[in-house]
């Protein structure tokens, strides 16, 4: 997932109080800002180097074309060969020709399964690993404004953020830092300091350094 599936998250992590949002998410800011970001991408910049230090441009882009399939069928709760698969799993599938019209649908179309009546309730299924409904759906946000970021600074692109969707990823990943204050839900955090910007916290707890640039900007 964030981590370029490296890692994936278990029941309990960062929902319920102080760990995120009490009530359902509109994902839909997040899916369109992400779209945007991808409609910009460049063949030329396809190869060039991410944040998430295993992924250039175009596997990254991939990723979050599989995720945004994936992640709806946790929302519909529609659990089998999907939402068992390990993170990562199709990682080798080449990124489709069409990316810059196929990638914005999916995310779309994302935004709408967790905006179904019923999807952030109950149980579900990500990665292989049950979680609540409340659970999928934060996680379901943090993949699209992290990575979001992370093709936004891949590419030099500007990156806003809706007050809701940082609140709420910031809770997420703040309520499932271990007892030593180093280790969140994927692994490494970087330490930014309390009064850093929200954004640079959030990516700092998702394991990135908030001032990485593109050596190839």
């Amino acid at each position: 997932m964030t981590d370029g599936g490296n890692s994936a998250p278990g029941t309990g992590i960062g929902a319920g109080p102080g760990g995120g949002a009490d009530a359902p998410v509109d994902l839909r800011p997040a899916a369109r800002r992400t779209a945007a970001l991808v409609t910009r991408v460049e063949d030329a910049q396809l190869d060039d180097p991410t944040p998430c230090t295993e992924f250039a441009v175009r596997d990254l882009l991939r990723h979050i074309g599989n995720l945004a399939v994936g992640l709806q069928y946790t929302a519909r709760k529609e659990l089998g060969e999907v939402t068992a698969a390990a993170p990562g799993s199709a990682g080798d599938q080449p990124l489709p020709d069409d990316w810059r019209e196929r990638l914005p649908h999916q995310l779309a179309d994302l935004a709408v399964a967790w905006s179904a009546p019923g999807a952030w309730t109950g149980t579900t299924q990500a990665g292989g690993f049950t979680l609540t409904g409340t659970e999928g759906g934060l996680v379901t946000l943090d993949e699209l404004v992290v990575h979001g970021w992370d093709l936004a600074r891949a590419t030099g692109q500007r990156y806003d953020v809706d007050e809701e969707s940082l609140r709420a990823v910031h809770g997420f990943l703040a309520g499932a830092v271990e007892e030593d204050g180093e280790q969140g839900i994927f692994g490494q955090i970087v330490h930014v300091g309390k009064d850093a910007p929200l954004l640079d916290q959030v990516v700092g707890l998702a394991g990135r350094d908030p001032g990485w640039r593109s050596p190839a900007a």
